[in-house]
Protein backbone atom coordinates (compact mmCIF):
# COMPACT_ATOMS: atom_id res chain seq x y z
CA UNK A 1 0.00 0.00 0.00
CA UNK A 2 2.60 2.34 0.96
CA UNK A 3 4.60 1.78 -2.27
CA UNK A 4 0.99 3.13 -4.22
CA UNK A 5 1.16 6.21 -1.86
CA UNK A 6 4.69 6.73 -2.90
CA UNK A 7 3.76 6.54 -6.87
CA UNK A 8 0.80 8.57 -5.80
CA UNK A 9 3.16 11.60 -4.55
CA UNK A 10 5.46 11.07 -6.94
CA UNK A 11 2.66 12.27 -9.27
CA UNK A 12 1.16 14.74 -7.68
CA UNK A 13 4.65 16.36 -6.65
CA UNK A 14 5.62 16.09 -10.47
CA UNK A 15 2.45 17.65 -11.60
CA UNK A 16 2.47 20.32 -9.02
CA UNK A 17 6.37 21.18 -9.72
CA UNK A 18 5.74 21.06 -13.87
CA UNK A 19 2.86 23.50 -12.77
CA UNK A 20 5.11 25.73 -10.87
CA UNK A 21 7.69 25.97 -12.98
CA UNK A 22 5.60 26.98 -16.59
CA UNK A 23 3.95 29.49 -14.37
CA UNK A 24 7.80 30.89 -13.38
CA UNK A 25 8.94 30.75 -16.70
CA UNK A 26 5.97 33.04 -18.06
CA UNK A 27 6.15 35.37 -15.15
CA UNK A 28 10.41 35.46 -16.34
CA UNK A 29 9.39 35.94 -19.87
CA UNK A 30 6.93 38.67 -19.28
CA UNK A 31 9.78 40.57 -17.06
CA UNK A 32 12.47 40.08 -19.26
CA UNK A 33 14.04 43.03 -20.99
CA UNK A 34 15.13 43.47 -24.38
CA UNK A 35 18.38 45.25 -22.75
CA UNK A 36 20.71 42.72 -21.84
CA UNK A 37 24.25 43.67 -20.13
CA UNK A 38 27.65 42.28 -21.27
CA UNK A 39 28.96 43.03 -17.39
CA UNK A 40 30.46 39.99 -15.85
CA UNK A 41 29.80 41.46 -12.73
CA UNK A 42 26.32 42.75 -13.36
CA UNK A 43 25.57 38.43 -14.84
CA UNK A 44 27.43 37.05 -11.48
CA UNK A 45 24.58 39.08 -9.39
CA UNK A 46 21.94 38.02 -11.73
CA UNK A 47 22.77 34.73 -11.59
CA UNK A 48 23.23 34.77 -7.82
CA UNK A 49 19.37 36.46 -7.82
CA UNK A 50 18.00 33.94 -9.77
CA UNK A 51 19.38 30.81 -7.79
CA UNK A 52 18.02 32.55 -4.25
CA UNK A 53 14.73 33.30 -6.55
CA UNK A 54 14.73 29.70 -7.35
CA UNK A 55 15.36 28.22 -3.50
CA UNK A 56 12.46 30.63 -1.85
CA UNK A 57 9.85 29.54 -5.04
CA UNK A 58 10.88 26.33 -4.20
CA UNK A 59 10.51 26.73 -0.44
CA UNK A 60 7.41 28.03 -1.07
CA UNK A 61 5.81 25.65 -3.37
CA UNK A 62 6.88 23.21 -0.99
CA UNK A 63 4.56 24.75 1.86
CA UNK A 64 1.91 25.46 -0.51
CA UNK A 65 1.73 21.74 -1.48
CA UNK A 66 2.16 20.35 2.04
CA UNK A 67 -1.05 23.20 3.26
CA UNK A 68 -2.95 21.23 0.37
CA UNK A 69 -2.24 18.00 1.20
CA UNK A 70 -2.69 18.24 5.07
CA UNK A 71 -5.87 21.13 4.62
CA UNK A 72 -4.17 23.34 6.58
CA UNK A 73 -3.39 21.34 10.13
CA UNK A 74 0.00 20.29 11.23
CA UNK A 75 0.09 16.88 11.65
CA UNK A 76 2.30 14.36 13.09
CA UNK A 77 2.18 10.91 12.53
CA UNK A 78 1.54 8.26 14.86
CA UNK A 79 4.33 6.24 15.80
CA UNK A 80 4.35 2.89 13.74
CA UNK A 81 5.24 1.53 16.86
CA UNK A 82 1.90 2.87 18.37
CA UNK A 83 0.05 1.32 15.84
CA UNK A 84 1.28 -2.29 16.03
CA UNK A 85 -0.04 -2.37 19.47
CA UNK A 86 -3.19 -3.04 17.64
CA UNK A 87 -2.15 -6.00 15.66
CA UNK A 88 -3.15 -9.44 16.97
CA UNK A 89 -0.79 -11.99 18.06
CA UNK A 90 -3.02 -14.48 16.57
CA UNK A 91 -6.44 -15.00 15.24
CA UNK A 92 -8.64 -18.22 14.65
CA UNK A 93 -5.73 -20.60 13.83
CA UNK A 94 -3.58 -18.01 12.42
CA UNK A 95 -0.29 -16.90 14.23
CA UNK A 96 1.68 -13.90 13.60
CA UNK A 97 5.14 -15.02 11.76
CA UNK A 98 5.92 -11.39 11.06
CA UNK A 99 6.11 -7.61 11.71
CA UNK A 100 7.42 -4.54 9.86
CA UNK A 101 7.03 -0.92 10.25
CA UNK A 102 8.31 2.32 9.01
CA UNK A 103 7.95 6.49 9.13
CA UNK A 104 8.62 8.56 5.85
CA UNK A 105 8.98 12.27 5.71
CA UNK A 106 9.62 13.44 1.84
CA UNK A 107 8.77 16.67 1.07
CA UNK A 108 6.83 17.72 4.25
CA UNK A 109 4.72 14.39 3.50
CA UNK A 110 4.65 12.16 6.47
CA UNK A 111 3.58 8.67 6.75
CA UNK A 112 3.48 5.60 9.46
CA UNK A 113 3.13 1.92 8.99
CA UNK A 114 2.58 -1.21 11.26
CA UNK A 115 2.37 -4.46 9.21
CA UNK A 116 1.48 -7.75 10.77
CA UNK A 117 1.86 -10.78 9.06
CA UNK A 118 -0.17 -14.42 9.46
CA UNK A 119 -0.14 -18.02 8.66
CA UNK A 120 -2.19 -21.01 8.86
CA UNK A 121 -0.32 -23.77 10.72
CA UNK A 122 -0.47 -25.71 7.55
CA UNK A 123 0.98 -22.88 5.97
CA UNK A 124 -1.26 -22.61 3.42
CA UNK A 125 -3.54 -19.66 4.69
CA UNK A 126 -1.61 -16.63 4.88
CA UNK A 127 -3.11 -13.14 5.65
CA UNK A 128 -1.35 -9.41 5.88
CA UNK A 129 -2.74 -6.90 8.09
CA UNK A 130 -1.73 -3.20 7.70
CA UNK A 131 -2.44 0.02 9.09
CA UNK A 132 -1.17 2.99 7.45
CA UNK A 133 -1.24 6.88 9.17
CA UNK A 134 -1.42 8.87 6.17
CA UNK A 135 -0.73 11.84 8.38
CA UNK A 136 -0.35 14.95 6.55
CA UNK A 137 -2.19 13.43 3.50
CA UNK A 138 -5.13 12.88 5.06
CA UNK A 139 -7.27 15.36 3.06
CA UNK A 140 -6.26 14.20 -0.43
CA UNK A 141 -6.40 10.84 0.42
CA UNK A 142 -9.45 10.38 0.67
CA UNK A 143 -10.36 12.26 -2.66
CA UNK A 144 -7.61 10.57 -4.81
CA UNK A 145 -4.91 7.88 -3.17
CA UNK A 146 -8.26 5.74 -2.47
CA UNK A 147 -11.13 6.62 -4.92
CA UNK A 148 -13.31 4.31 -3.62
CA UNK A 149 -13.55 6.14 -0.70
CA UNK A 150 -15.91 8.81 -2.47
CA UNK A 151 -17.82 6.22 -4.48
CA UNK A 152 -20.55 3.79 -4.37
CA UNK A 153 -19.28 0.25 -6.18
CA UNK A 154 -21.23 -2.75 -5.92
CA UNK A 155 -19.93 -5.72 -8.69
CA UNK A 156 -20.68 -9.29 -8.70
CA UNK A 157 -19.62 -12.05 -11.07
CA UNK A 158 -19.20 -15.57 -11.05
CA UNK A 159 -15.28 -14.71 -10.01
CA UNK A 160 -16.47 -12.76 -7.30
CA UNK A 161 -17.19 -9.50 -6.05
CA UNK A 162 -16.31 -6.14 -4.85
CA UNK A 163 -18.65 -3.59 -3.67
CA UNK A 164 -18.22 -0.75 -1.01
CA UNK A 165 -19.61 -0.68 2.51
CA UNK A 166 -19.86 1.02 6.10
CA UNK A 167 -17.84 -0.74 8.85
CA UNK A 168 -18.65 0.39 12.26
CA UNK A 169 -19.41 3.64 11.15
CA UNK A 170 -16.43 4.24 8.62
CA UNK A 171 -16.66 3.98 4.94
CA UNK A 172 -15.02 0.39 4.02
CA UNK A 173 -14.58 -1.40 0.45
CA UNK A 174 -13.71 -5.13 -0.44
CA UNK A 175 -12.95 -7.37 -3.03
CA UNK A 176 -13.14 -11.09 -3.06
CA UNK A 177 -11.98 -13.84 -6.16
CA UNK A 178 -14.11 -16.79 -5.49
CA UNK A 179 -12.02 -18.92 -7.78
CA UNK A 180 -8.54 -18.41 -5.86
CA UNK A 181 -9.94 -17.25 -2.58
CA UNK A 182 -8.05 -14.35 -2.69
CA UNK A 183 -8.97 -11.02 -1.56
CA UNK A 184 -9.04 -7.84 0.66
CA UNK A 185 -10.81 -5.05 2.99
CA UNK A 186 -9.93 -1.77 3.80
CA UNK A 187 -11.44 0.48 6.07
CA UNK A 188 -10.76 4.66 5.70
CA UNK A 189 -10.88 5.45 9.48
CA UNK A 190 -11.21 9.83 10.52
CA UNK A 191 -10.27 10.47 7.26
CA UNK A 192 -6.82 9.84 8.03
CA UNK A 193 -5.71 6.11 8.92
CA UNK A 194 -6.38 3.47 6.45
CA UNK A 195 -6.68 -0.32 7.77
CA UNK A 196 -6.05 -2.54 5.05
CA UNK A 197 -6.31 -6.84 5.33
CA UNK A 198 -4.94 -9.07 2.39
CA UNK A 199 -5.47 -12.73 2.08
CA UNK A 200 -4.63 -15.30 0.16
CA UNK A 201 -6.30 -18.91 -0.16
CA UNK A 202 -8.63 -17.95 2.57
CA UNK A 203 -12.71 -17.39 2.64
CA UNK A 204 -13.75 -14.25 2.91
CA UNK A 205 -15.31 -14.93 6.28
CA UNK A 206 -11.18 -15.38 7.97
CA UNK A 207 -10.88 -11.96 5.87
CA UNK A 208 -12.90 -10.25 7.99
CA UNK A 209 -12.47 -11.81 11.25
CA UNK A 210 -8.56 -10.60 10.98
CA UNK A 211 -10.27 -7.31 10.86
CA UNK A 212 -12.46 -7.32 13.91
CA UNK A 213 -9.22 -8.01 16.00
CA UNK A 214 -8.11 -4.48 15.27
CA UNK A 215 -9.71 -2.19 17.62
CA UNK A 216 -11.55 0.51 15.55
CA UNK A 217 -12.36 2.44 17.94
CA UNK A 218 -9.05 2.81 19.48
CA UNK A 219 -7.12 3.89 16.42
CA UNK A 220 -9.99 6.84 15.73
CA UNK A 221 -8.85 8.35 19.23
CA UNK A 222 -5.57 8.83 17.93
CA UNK A 223 -6.57 11.28 15.41
CA UNK A 224 -5.81 14.50 17.42
CA UNK A 225 -3.18 13.03 19.51
CA UNK A 226 -0.67 14.38 17.40
CA UNK A 227 -2.37 17.45 15.74
CA UNK A 228 0.29 20.28 16.12
CA UNK A 229 -1.29 24.30 16.65
CA UNK A 230 -0.46 26.65 13.48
Amino acid sequence: MIKKLTLFISILLFIFFTGCDKSAKDDANQETSPNVTNNNGSDDKQVDKNKNGDYNDFTESMKKLENMMSGGEKVEVVNFRKLKELLPEEFDDMKRTGFSGEKTNAFGIKVSKAEGKYKSEDNKQKIKITILDMGSMKSLAGMTAFAWSWAEIDKESDDGFERTFEYKGHKAYEKYNTKYQDGEVQVLVAKRFMVEVKGNDVPMEKIHSALYEVNIGDLESMKDEDKKEE
